[in-house]
């Protein structure tokens, strides 16, 4: 199920400017990558393009390649809603939807991509997807109860869940711990070392520890100053990264003197 991910010269904009420049990067399945670097380094904008969510945003698109097991994201007919359930995505703020129960909120991808699912098919789905997100002793017994009612780490799992329900193959997580307390970064950081035996992952972290906690690879970004687009600095195994980076920029980020 977990795929490799390969990107080839990406240059993203949003309309007229270059928000990141020449990025090359070849991720591993079955590993967790994490991306660091200064605010507005434009890390959370080419995780975005992971999975196409920044041409959201009006101008927004990209030139370059982003091959998912050989195949082209950004070729010619692809759907971007059929590129978004292949490559999940949770985001900084936990965000189920509020008025719809537990049980809604894990099948809302499921239904989205027009599944018919049997009562008894749900249920499996609900429990597999709850488990995977070590969350399902904790709701059980409340599934018809609101997700918005949850705390914010129940929350944070839940909106894992509710990605994984449609199998995806990549999960993107955008900062998923920056709303939540220590208790709930250890928890959501457990879950991750456990989902990527299944999934191939890719984490946006301002978290030094946590980079260092969770990820195989860690890939440090850096802009020149302001207006200038985001570049892909450096990219190695997280321990080499972290002890014996070879670019001074990347050593003096990781050892706290800049930024």
């Amino acid at each position: 199920m977990s795929k490799s991910i390969e990107v080839q010269d990406l240059n993203v904009y949003y309309s007229d400017f270059l928000a990141v420049e020449g990025v090359s990067i070849d991720i591993e399945p079955r590993s967790v990558t994490a991306f660091i670097g200064p605010s507005g380094c434009g890390k959370s904008t080419f995780l975005r393009t992971l999975n196409r969510m920044h041409e959201v945003i009006p101008g927004g698109h990209v030139k370059g390649r982003v091959l998912i097991d050989g195949d082209d994201l950004y070729g010619p007919g692809v759907d971007p809603v059929l590129v978004r359930r292949h490559v999940g995505m949770v985001f900084q703020r936990p965000n189920p939807f509020p008025t719809m129960s537990i049980r809604e909120n894990v099948l809302a991808g499921a239904r989205l991509n027009n599944k018919r699912l049997s009562k008894s098919d749900g249920d499996a789905l609900v429990e597999k997807s709850l488990q995977g997100a070590n969350l399902w002793n904790e709701v059980k017994d409340r599934l018809d109860k609101p997700g918005g009612g949850l705390s914010g780490g129940q929350q944070q799992r839940l909106c894992i869940a509710r990605a994984i329900a449609v199998s995806p193959d990549v999960l993107l997580m955008d900062e998923p711990c920056s709303a939540l307390d220590p208790i709930s970064t250890f928890a959501i950081e457990e879950l991750i070392s456990e989902l990527k035996n299944d999934y191939t992952i890719v984490i946006v972290t301002h978290n030094m520890q946590q980079a260092s906690r969770v990820s195989d690879k860690t890939a440090f970004f850096n802009i020149a100053g302001t207006g200038k687009p985001g570049k892909l600095i450096e990219y190695n195994d997280t321990s080499t990264i972290f002890t014996a980076p070879t670019v001074q920029a990347t050593e003096d980020y990781v050892s706290g003197r800049f930024g």
